[in-house]
């Protein structure tokens, strides 16, 4: 019977040579320290068998909050070796997040930094979880301490590709959090594509600076590598000259848009530095067409960028080749075997340019939510398409473009406002950073449109002077009511502005 365990299709990559090196740490304790692809065989092998030896039932849970570390990503393809579920969470979840996916999750063992473990083990114990260990990101902790006495040989367990792997649980901007299921068929078909449509060649090596608690990071950075059998650089903590001065030892880079702005501002960020890289991908925000542009007059690269989510890894991309039809502001086109389409509200496909809802399908989306069946069928559509929440539009050369989410979406005296079209305004003017548009209770509109500005370094901007500049320019519906001027916007852990956040700050702004 075939095994389509994703850990096995992962070993199956790993390079003949097994000592050679797979992960060399740029930071962090002990620095630096290399790590073989016989190293990684034989740990994950017997974190599987620690795992396997406390006879946890079928398909348990184990959830895992800890700093960024190689042994973490060990952790994580033994949990997938030994056949169980694997639940990452963010390292700045506190007690009372963390009581809740716990309580929602029920797992059989969690995994947390040592200097967590008093106030994680007792809401851990209180929920009924029988193993608690800790994982420092110094390889201390009592899970390397009993994986030490293990054996370093396991066969990896038999899964169905439509078995659970892991559950991701959704930012939750709206309500609770929901745990997306992933299965083992979802991983490793959209790994094997992106393998073959960012053209992972041999010889390729991955800077690692992204968290590993997050779909970017976890999978599609860490299986790209190790399905290319390709060394990673790996920083626990992202640092912009660190970053640039391991640029010439490697040819690809996966950042979320805030990574590359830092890097902008380091002037060791040159054409030479970045002579070997063949690939610099962005995801998990939107990158604005100036980061796009400026990257480029700097390093003679040509950013690519995608579109994913938790609940489906990635969807769509734009071209490896040629580099020139990677246009600014658009996410490519939809990813081989995935379907992508945009529906207006009455479930009606949208012409060419037309704005709608995103829909997807293929091998790559969940099977649904974690102990939540009625909000999974609210979710999919009747003929089986999944409503990303996302809304945009597609061209007639079936490109797509995100113009935000459709919980965003602003109705202001019963027109529909989308504010990245707003802060696609705002973001042109002189001396904007970037911004952020919302929409808050207003008597008359119902909502008003409020925009939330960043200015640059140095630069003098004039609230009044720019709203009498969208007027020139949109449409008066469209136009905020109130322009702030902040030093930064609030945003989580992956560079997503929290609108939210903002909402919540400015609700009473018209009451």
């Amino acid at each position: 019977m075939q095994n389509h365990n994703l850990f096995a299709a992962l070993r199956a990559a790993f390079p003949a040579d097994l000592d050679s090196t797979a992960i060399e740490t740029a930071d962090g304790p002990g620095a630096p320290r290399y790590y073989t692809w016989r190293d990684l065989e034989r740990a994950t092998a017997m974190i599987a068998n620690l795992l396997a030896s406390l006879q946890l039932p079928a398909g348990s849970r184990v959830a895992v909050q800890t700093d960024k570390s190689v042994e973490a990503l060990m952790l994580y393809l033994a949990v997938l070796r030994a056949g169980y579920v694997y639940l990452p969470l963010n390292t700045a979840y506190q007690a009372a997040e963390i009581d809740y996916f716990i309580g929602n999750a029920e797992p059989a063992v969690v995994v947390c930094a040592p200097k967590h473990f008093a106030w994680i083990s007792r809401i851990a114990f209180n929920a009924g979880t029988r193993h608690v260990f800790t994982l420092g990101d110094d390889r201390t902790g009592s899970l390397l301490e009993r994986a030490a006495h293990c054996s370093d040989r396991h066969e990896p367990a038999v899964k169905q590709a439509d078995e659970l792997a892991a559950i991701l649980y959704t930012s939750g901007t709206t309500g609770r959090s929901k745990g997306a299921m992933l299965s083992h068929g979802n991983l490793l078909a959209n790994a094997q594509v992106l393998k073959d449509y960012w053209a992972w060649q041999p010889g390729d090596v991955l800077i690692h600076a992204l968290p590993i608690f997050h779909v970017h990071g976890l999978f599609v950075a860490s299986h790209g590598a190790l399905l290319n059998g390709s060394k990673m650089i790996w920083f626990a903590k992202f640092d912009p000259k660190a970053v640039i001065a391991r640029l010439p030892e490697a040819t690809v880079f996966m950042g979320v848009p805030t990574l590359y702005v830092r890097m902008l501002a380091e002037p060791a960020l040159t054409r030479e530095a970045c002579a070997r890289m063949r690939l610099f991908i962005a995801g998990s925000a939107p990158l604005l067409a100036e980061t796009f542009n400026a990257w480029a007059e700097r390093t003679g690269h040509t950013i690519l960028e995608r579109y994913g989510m938790s609940e489906t890894v990635m969807l769509t991309s734009n071209p490896y080749a040629p580099a020139t039809a990677r246009k600014a502001g658009t996410v490519g086109f939809a990813l081989p075997g995935v379907g992508v389409r945009v529906h207006d509200d009455a479930g009606r496909p949208c012409a060419p340019g037309e704005i709608g809802g995103i829909q997807v399908r293929g091998p790559n989306v969940f099977a649904g939510y974690w102990r939540m069946p009625e909000k999974t069928k609210e979710e999919f559509t009747a003929d089986g398409w999944f409503k990303t929440g996302d809304v945009g539009q597609v061209d007639a050369e079936g490109r797509f473009t995100i113009v935000g989410r459709s919980k965003d979406l602003i109705i202001s005296g019963g027109y529909n406002v989308y504010p990245a079209e707003i802060e696609g305004y705002l973001n042109d003017m002189p001396g904007v950073a970037e911004s952020a548009v919302i929409g808050v209770p207003h008597p008359d509109f119902g909502e008003a449109v409020v925009a939330v500005v960043v200015p640059k370094a140095g630069a003098a901007l004039d609230g009044p002077a720019m709203v009498a500049r969208l007027k020139q320019q949109i449409a008066n519906f469209k136009v905020p009511k109130q322009l702030y001027l902040v030093p930064e916007l609030p945003r989580n852990a992956m560079g997503k502005v929290q609108k939210n956040l903002l909402r919540d700050r400015h609700k009473g702004l018209f009451a």
